[in-house]
C-alpha cells in the first residue's frame, strides 16, 4: 500500500496506467505494429466496457527522453497488481510493442467523474 499523504480532506485512490514504447517495437514489421495497435485498442476498450478501466488514451507532445509515455489511463479496482495483470495480457504488451507500469494515483475525493462509465459505454 502506498504511503498516503497526511491531508485534511478525503482522498480517492485509483490505479494510474502508464504505457511506454516496448523494446521490440522498432524491430517489428509495420504490418505487425498496425495489427498489434488494433488489438491493443480493442483490449483497452474491452477493459473499459467491463468496468476495469475508467478512461484511457494516447498522449503526444514533448516529453522527457529516452522513453516518453505514449498512453495513460485510470482504473479503480483497489489493486495495482490486478490492473497490471490484465494489462500484461494485452497482445501488444506481450509482443513487446508496449510496456506498462501501474502506479497508485491519489486525488481529492470527488474531483474526477467518468461520464462514459456512468452511461455504460
Amino acid at each position: 500500500m502506498p504511503q498516503v499523504p497526511q491531508v485534511d480532506f478525503a482522498l480517492d485512490t485509483y490505479e494510474c496506467i502508464v504505457i511506454y514504447p516496448g523494446a521490440a517495437g522498432r524491430a517489428l514489421p509495420p504490418e505487425t505494429v498496425q495489427r498489434l495497435q488494433a488489438e491493443h485498442a480493442e483490449h483497452m476498450r474491452a477493459l473499459q466496457r467491463s468496468g476495469i478501466i475508467l478512461v484511457s488514451g494516447s498522449v503526444d507532445g514533448p516529453a522527457r527522453t529516452p522513453e516518453p509515455p505514449i498512453g495513460f489511463g485510470l482504473a479503480r479496482t483497489g489493486s495495482v497488481e490486478d490492473v497490471r495483470g490484465v494489462l500484461e495480457a494485452d497482445p501488444a504488451v506481450q509482443a513487446g510493442l508496449y510496456r506498462v507500469d501501474v502506479l497508485t494515483f491519489l486525488c481529492p475525493a470527488g474531483s474526477l467523474e467518468f461520464p462514459l462509465v456512468k452511461a455504460g459505454n
